[in-house]
């Protein structure tokens, strides 16, 4: 984990998080939740859909993003103020996942933070969008 100071973070800097998405993560998210859609539990059902196959939470991909800010950039001491995402493309079991956040403000008078958010699969699309504002204690 890091702790960076606000005074050295700058506009334009990046981190990122890497993840594949397991069945055990599906089900454990789910168990978490309680969100049990059977286009996330269920093969049969889900072979059924337009996916034809069970795809994860959007909420669990978009949560690699928190991770991203709570332990990279901005890092320890980060508290969320608010997260707009847009579900772009589905996550399959098995995607390998890299959640980004880039700085794109910085307010000094208020030690806040606006962040690029995305998450990308591993064949670089975009599975999540959005942009985050965070406050670093």
């Amino acid at each position: 984990m890091v702790d960076r100071p606000f005074e050295e973070i700058r506009v334009g800097d990046k981190a990122s998080f890497t993840k594949t998405i397991s069945e055990a993560d599906v089900y454990a998210f789910a168990g978490i939740t309680g969100d049990f859609n059977p286009i996330h539990v269920n093969q049969e059902f889900a072979a059924q859909s337009r996916f034809k196959q069970r795809i994860a939470h959007g909420m669990l991909s978009a949560s690699f993003i928190s991770t991203v800010i709570g332990t990279e950039l901005p890092g320890v001491n980060t508290v969320y103020l608010g997260q707009d995402v847009k579900f772009t493309a589905p996550v399959y079991f098995g995607d390998t996942l890299t959640a980004e956040a880039e700085v794109l403000e910085k307010r000094e008078d208020k030690r806040i933070l606006t962040l690029k958010t995305i998450v990308m699969n591993q064949h670089g699309k975009v599975v999540v969008d959005g942009q985050a504002k965070v406050m670093k204690l």
